[in-house]
């Protein structure tokens, strides 16, 4: 079992798939230059103005997510049917500096939500659009393709809307709960 999500551990063999190898040193790549930066509103504005589609390592990113899709690697645990899956890339490192890494699949036409949860130190997720109409819910609203970033101890649902997509986040520290209820009062980052 998972330890953060009570589902079966979705651990990608990375030697194995060539792809994940490849995402995985763009990843890296990526931390060393967001390195001591903190989940939130700023970091949401700085990610999708400097690093948004058009940036070299947003669009390595989505095409090794688009990829690894039709690999059948990315998202391949089904959380609730089909169209609600998941998997674990990596769990956290020195050479993730210390961030998990996870992809979720989400596909709907009307507004789906997944698992609540709280990020007791934020998230960064990098939305790839698999349709072009898909949009992720974010704390600062709905996201199309670019970045979000909840910043520490918010929770929400995930929410897709407008189609299918994969939101590959990084957890720091690989910080994950689900023990938050709807309603619940946000911290003041929000």
């Amino acid at each position: 079992m998972d330890a953060y999500s009570g589902t079966q551990d979705a651990s990608v063999d990375i030697e194995a798939h060539p792809t994940a190898k490849k995402l995985l040193a763009t990843c890296q790549k990526f931390f060393s230059e967001i390195d001591n930066l903190t989940p939130g509103k700023a970091l949401e504005e700085k990610l999708n103005t400097e690093y948004g589609p058009g940036h070299p390592y947003y669009e390595e990113i989505c095409s090794c997510i688009r990829q690894g899709l039709s690999e059948g690697w990315v998202a391949n645990i089904e959380i609730q049917g089909p169209k609600y899956r998941r998997s674990k890339i990596c769990l956290p490192s020195p050479e993730t500096h210390y961030c998990s890494i996870t992809t979720v699949y989400m596909d709907s036409e009307d507004v789906f939500s997944g698992q609540y949860h709280v990020h007791p130190y934020g998230e960064i997720n990098c939305v790839v659009q698999i349709d072009k109409t898909a949009e992720l819910k974010g704390m600062q609203g709905w996201q199309g393709a670019g970045w979000t970033s909840p910043g520490p101890g918010t929770h929400h649902y995930p929410q897709v809307r407008g189609g299918a997509l994969v939101s590959l986040f990084f957890l720091p520290a690989g910080r994950i709960g689900y023990d938050m209820k709807p309603g619940m009062p946000q911290p003041v980052c929000v």
